[in-house]
């Protein structure tokens, strides 16, 4: 059953040196009510391209993870829905009908995960383990916030029932080797920080078994050998992240002693 009043939309955004994808990303966001970016003090031109359009606002933060980050731009949000993506994701137009129906429907959820496409230089990859990627993109704002213990692919807490939209995102993350290997390399450098929280002391298992475990689980179990060169890549770089997840906790662990000596 449809509500009586339309519902609202805000869309946030978080960013950092998206020059290349933000603009895109914002000409394609005109059925939102609202839309709020929240940058990191970009070194390239992301400010001023957001700055250019007047139906966005636009706030700067320093970055502590992304898990704050994203609980202060919620803070931000004037209307109950929330639409959360990420500067390198794009919505279809099935997906924004199918958005927009849901948020007016008097039994919907507090909460919407969104299926993934992985595109690779603009083609989909079909395993490598993401064929089951889904990730909570629509939400009411006060029925969730984001868990400040995972600083990195951080966790919705979801206070109600959760479901799934039929539609899915189509995720440009994968632009260049070297872009992509940055990030995974940052990734891992945050997922230590989260180790060290954890108290986890590194040892063989995870310098060596866990990153050899990533890489085959995701080639041979997940189907990455049926990409191709694709898949020997985007698992090989997942896997690297693993490796420098411990081998920088190893790193964080020797300054702590250091410092309290």
């Amino acid at each position: 059953m449809i509500l009586a009043e339309k519902q609202r939309l805000t869309v946030l955004i978080i960013t950092y040196n998206e020059e290349s994808n933000i603009k895109t990303l914002l000409d394609d966001l005109a059925f939102a009510d609202e839309i709020i970016v929240v940058d990191s003090f970009s070194t390239d031109n992301t400010f001023e391209v957001v700055s250019g359009f007047k139906n966005v606002k636009i706030f700067q933060r320093t970055f502590d993870n992304f898990a704050v980050q994203r609980n202060y731009a919620l803070s931000l949000a004037t209307n109950s829905w929330i639409l959360f993506i990420d500067a390198d994701e794009r919505l279809t137009p099935k997906l924004k009908q199918e958005i927009d129906f849901t948020i007016n429907q008097k039994d919907s959820a507090s909460a919407y995960f969104v299926y993934r496409n992985f595109m690779f230089k603009n083609k989909k990859i079909r395993f490598s383990g993401w064929q089951t990627d889904k990730i909570i993109r629509l939400f009411k704002k006060e029925h969730a916030h984001y868990n400040v213990n995972k600083i990195v692919h951080e966790k919705l807490i979801v206070n109600g029932k959760t479901k799934k939209l039929k539609h899915k995102l189509n995720h440009y993350s994968y632009s260049s080797y070297n872009e992509y290997k940055q990030k995974m390399i940052f990734y891992g450098k945050l997922k230590a920080e989260e180790q060290f929280i954890k108290n986890t002391k590194p040892g063989f298992y995870h310098f060596y078994l866990r990153p050899a475990y990533k890489f085959l689980n995701q080639y041979f179990l997940r189907l990455g050998v049926l990409d191709g060169r694709k898949g020997i890549i985007i698992c090989y770089l997942n896997a690297l992240s693993v490796f420098v997840r411990y081998q920088e906790l190893k790193k964080i662990i020797k300054q702590a002693k250091t410092s309290k000596i």
